[in-house]
């Protein structure tokens, strides 16, 4: 039972709306169209089977790993809840 203003199960909706939205994140980051032969970073070679494992992939292994350590992540909560049953 939610005490206050939040109505019962709102802390599960809101659960699940953070990890639809994370879900939703994940996949607008993923590459889109024709893979490169090419890195657009290094210029070395993208092998074949990475090109078929990542439809899209504009990067080799190396670079992409280095621009993957500066990603930021996400705020971790999610900002659509209650004022009531804000979680962090």
């Amino acid at each position: 039972m939610a005490g206050g203003f939040a109505k019962d199960g709102a802390v599960q909706d809101q659960i699940d709306a953070t990890i639809e939205d994370g879900i939703r994140h994940a996949r607008d980051q993923m590459p889109k169209g024709k893979s490169l032969t090419h890195c657009e970073e290094c210029g070395g070679a993208i092998p074949e089977a990475r090109r078929q494992a990542v439809p899209g992939v504009r990067h080799c292994v190396d670079c992409q790993a280095e621009l993957d350590k500066h990603v930021k992540a996400s705020a971790g909560y999610n900002r659509r809840g209650s004022k009531d049953s804000q979680l962090r």
